[in-house]
């Protein structure tokens, strides 16, 4: 790798429920481009558990309690799906604010499969034109978003994707988006 996000700072923002490789997966493939990658969640235990397949998956430390996390510290944002995840996220308010900070900055957010559910609770959806896991295509749309069937849609700071199998697409546009 070519280290293209030496001393960038990205967050992902987890709860439990997560989709393991949509965590795990740009993690590695950002701190291989030379970021530091915090896991910050709103979970109160030091760690939290993904979902793989049909049952849960492996658990990754979180680095920062939410409530103790600035968003302005970090140069882009990344919100994994799953579907317990974004569901679970989306109703916390201190969550939602974060996201929009981050937004409201003009960094980065990047959010695949059903992470886009929470560009549509934290008010970002609208407007914008963004791709997600397909049975998401209707939220969108009913949040003012134009949807498109794409591997990773960027418009504007928003960056999204479909499904683990655009994860490496996914991380590129987020690395191009902070290389720029």
């Amino acid at each position: 790798m070519t280290q293209r996000l030496r001393g960038k700072q990205i967050a992902i923002l987890a709860t439990h429920g997560f989709e393991q490789s949509e965590l795990s997966e740009p993690k590695r493939l950002l701190e291989a481009e030379g970021a530091r990658v915090s896991v910050v969640s709103p979970a109160k235990e030091a760690s939290i558990k993904g979902w793989k397949d049909k049952d849960w998956g492996d658990s990754v430390a979180v680095d920062q309690p939410l409530d103790e996390a600035d968003a302005g510290r970090f140069d882009a944002l990344v919100l994994p799906g799953g579907v317990i995840n974004p569901d679970t996220l989306r109703t916390n308010e201190a969550a939602l604010n974060f996201i929009r900070v981050v937004a409201d900055a003009g960094k980065p957010v990047a959010a695949i499969c059903h992470g886009p559910w929470l560009l549509i609770n934290s008010g970002l959806a609208e407007g914008h034109e963004v791709t997600s896991w397909p049975s998401l295509q209707q939220d969108l749309a009913n949040a003012g978003a134009r949807w498109r069937d794409a591997e990773v849609v960027v418009d504007g700071n928003l960056i999204t994707s479909r499904k683990p199998d655009d994860i490496p697409a996914f991380s590129e546009a987020v690395v191009k988006a902070l290389a720029a």
